[in-house]
């Protein structure tokens, strides 16, 4: 298998700063690799890494959320800069809500005394702990997103967490979680008029043959920019593969997709969702309650992985696991 008939094979990567396509690729590759051996694909590792089982891609869209261009201007506050706190404090709050969900769920103490600190410094929260009136919300950008980040540099305190080099404080992290919001937002146009989330998903899908099977295996937001970006793709989606998806975070993501309401994108035959118990930007998957089937009746199907080590929400981490690993080859071989 190889060459111009071979399938194509996409990754599309979540939040974060700046990729270097070329690693990362070889990265995911990697990982891809060490899952297929650990589901008993062996025969099919070199294949992955030496590129001849699937021709594949890493759509880096990275330097678009650091294009000075679409950075809507400088100065002060303005309304995007609400929309963008209103969106995050929603965002962060479905997150409490799931993380101290589960630590109820396993009898947690110490996790709920933790979620429970950070929700109570949540903006727009009164002394009583109970959800005020919008004011911090309102004040813009700058208090309410350093709230927002001592919300998370707690929450980085859960067991588990607690050390992670990858993020020092929240702060970072929520400037990466922010990445979400500004795709959504529809804004952030270029000099041709075209809109940052219009452009993110062009990346996705350049140099796409639409002759040849596509398969997209796709990251955190990757996972939202892959669902909008196949929705009028003319060729054959075997299947899609959403990772550490917002996808289910209904308060703050699911209304916001296009279109609504939103169902599996007319070309996949297959969409496989896998979550993390312990990746913190993972709402409980409700996704395939939520979503409608296409008009070949295909809907989500999620499963669950663990993953061992500090901060879980990698797409490594995941395409490590014999699950994950063990679908994609197998769709890879067909």
């Amino acid at each position: 298998m190889g060459g111009s008939g071979a399938v194509q094979l996409v990754f599309v990567h979540g939040i974060g700063g700046l990729r270097d396509s070329a690693r990362e690729r070889r990265d995911w590759l990697d990982a891809l690799a060490e899952g297929a051996r650990r589901a008993g694909h062996a025969d099919v590792v070199s294949g992955l890494t030496q590129g001849w089982l699937a021709d594949t891609r890493f759509a880096d869209y990275s330097d678009l959320f650091t294009d000075p261009e679409a950075q809507g201007g400088e100065g002060g506050p303005s309304p995007e800069d609400r929309e963008d706190t209103a969106f995050m404090t929603a965002f962060v709050g479905s997150m409490l809500d799931e993380l101290g969900r589960q630590a109820r769920e396993r009898g947690d103490l110490r996790a709920q005394a933790v979620v429970e600190d950070a929700r109570a410094q949540l903006p727009g929260k009164g002394e009583d702990g109970e959800q005020g009136d919008d004011e911090d919300v309102e004040q813009g950008f700058g208090e309410p997103f350093r709230m927002l980040g001592a919300v998370l540099t707690s929450l980085l305190q859960l067991p588990g967490l607690r050390g992670s080099s990858q993020w020092a404080s929240g702060t970072p992290l929520l400037w990466h979680l922010a990445q979400v919001g500004r795709y959504l937002r529809r804004r952030e146009a270029d000099a041709s008029g075209r809109t940052l989330d219009r452009r993110i998903r062009e990346r996705v899908l350049r140099g796409t043959d639409p002759e040849r099977p596509l398969i997209v295996v796709s990251h955190s937001l990757g996972t939202v920019v892959a669902f909008e970006a196949l929705r009028g793709y003319e060729g054959r989606v075997p299947l899609l593969m959403t990772l550490g998806s917002p996808l289910a975070t209904a308060a703050a993501v699911l209304h916001r997709l296009e279109p609504q309401p939103p169902r599996t994108p007319e070309p996949v035959e297959r969409w496989l969702n896998f979550w993390d118990r312990d990746d913190i930007v993972v709402g409980r998957p409700r996704v395939e309650k939520w979503m409608g089937a296409n008009t070949s009746g295909v809907l989500p199907v999620t499963a669950r992985v663990d993953s061992d080590g500090l901060w879980v929400h990698t797409a490594t981490k995941y395409l490590r696991q014999p699950a994950v690993a063990g679908a994609l080859v197998e769709a890879l071989k067909k």
